[in-house]
């Protein structure tokens, strides 16, 4: 049968392994699959666009597995006192087509956003970063802070929001780590007061605009900025001066031009793919004063690797249940006789 992990299960996976821990563990797992990107059979996103959001349908293969990711962005759902961003998945097995895992991915989500993103700025942020700025203290926020912890050495952030009561929820959420002494959490009055001295830039804002929320004024040589928020058509954060002033990284670079930071940026825009540079291809970050950027959008392999990461520690903790989402039959021909008189002599154990 197809396991399924729900929103409890996740909860108590985080409550075993620890966010830092997953966060680590689940970085390693794209860094493998992105290791192995030829392999894969890959395509942009499907979308729908509404003028409240967009739903979009993520799938990715390779000779082994089949993924796809159901997710939305709607900006204005916390008003409703829905996620802005809510997500599942589904794992199959290449050969015959079944589901292997059928998994919740609103929490997976903002894991491996947060693990991808530690994983390129390993590759671009300087050694000696200590020091982020969070623009944008949502859903998202406490994830790529724990992760920058844990992965690369930053011992304060510098949180904004336009909406205080955002930063004074992360603030609380990341109470023990300031309390042990691992991190500092500032927060500051604006975007500009964020910046200043940080040396790696996290942006996580939510809404679907052309907004400008670092300008070229703000950047320092040397920094890194981590664009998260921009990520579908319409959905910028980043003046596009900033995108000439150093190395740009993406995932997916066809996706991304459409829907990340580059879709103000004409098609032969120079860009760094993440893959490339995780085999020696392409260079990573090449002087502590270069400018670099991750226009980070999101892409299907991180999803597939989120459940094989999720499928695997199922297993191994033995959580989740088996349920029945398509039948197996003893004559696999007779699916209207399987419909009429289910028994449970006519079904196959796996």
């Amino acid at each position: 049968m197809t396991k399924y992990l729900g929103v409890a299960d996740l909860q108590r996976m985080i409550s075993e392994l620890s966010a830092e821990r997953m966060l680590a563990e689940m970085a390693q797992f794209i860094r493998e699959d992105f290791l192995r990107w030829e392999s894969y059979q890959k395509s942009a996103r499907t979308a729908n666009h509404s003028p409240d959001g967009v739903i979009e349908l993520m799938p990715i293969s390779d000779a082994q597995f089949f993924a796809f990711k159901y997710v939305n962005g709607h900006p204005k759902n916390p008003l409703r006192q829905l996620p802005t961003v809510m997500a599942f998945g589904v794992l199959a097995d290449v050969a015959t087509g079944y589901p292997l895992l059928l998994s919740e991915l609103t929490i997976a989500t903002a894991l491996r956003t947060a693990a991808t993103s530690a994983l390129a700025a390993s590759l671009f942020a300087r050694a000696d970063s200590r020091s982020m700025a969070l623009i944008g203290n949502g859903a998202q926020s406490e994830f790529q802070a724990i992760a920058f912890m844990d992965q690369l050495g930053i011992r304060e952030i510098r949180a904004y929001d336009i909406d205080r009561e955002a930063t004074d929820k992360l603030m609380l959420n990341l109470a023990p780590y300031i309390g042990a002494g691992r991190l500092r959490v500032v927060a500051v009055e604006s975007v500009r007061d964020a910046v200043a001295g940080a040396d790696i830039i996290t942006t996580l804002t939510a809404d679907k605009s052309n907004a400008t929320i670092l300008s070229a004024d703000m950047i320092q040589p040397g920094v890194h900025i981590n664009a998260v928020g921009g990520d579908c058509p319409g959905k910028t954060e980043l003046d596009a001066r900033i995108l000439e002033m150093g190395a740009v990284a993406v995932e997916f670079e066809p996706q991304t031009r459409i829907e990340g930071e580059l879709q103000q940026m004409p098609a032969d825009f120079p860009v760094r793919e993440l893959w490339k540079v995780l085999q020696g291809v392409q260079s990573g970050r090449t002087s502590d004063s270069e400018i670099t950027i991750f226009d980070s959008v999101g892409f299907a392999l991180e999803d597939l690797s989120a459940l094989r990461y999720l499928h695997a520690q199922a297993n191994a903790l033995d959580m989740g249940q088996h349920i029945e989402i398509v039948p197996r039959v003893h004559d696999p021909k007779d699916l209207y006789g399987y419909a009429m008189h289910k028994s449970p002599a006519m079904l196959i154990s796996i």
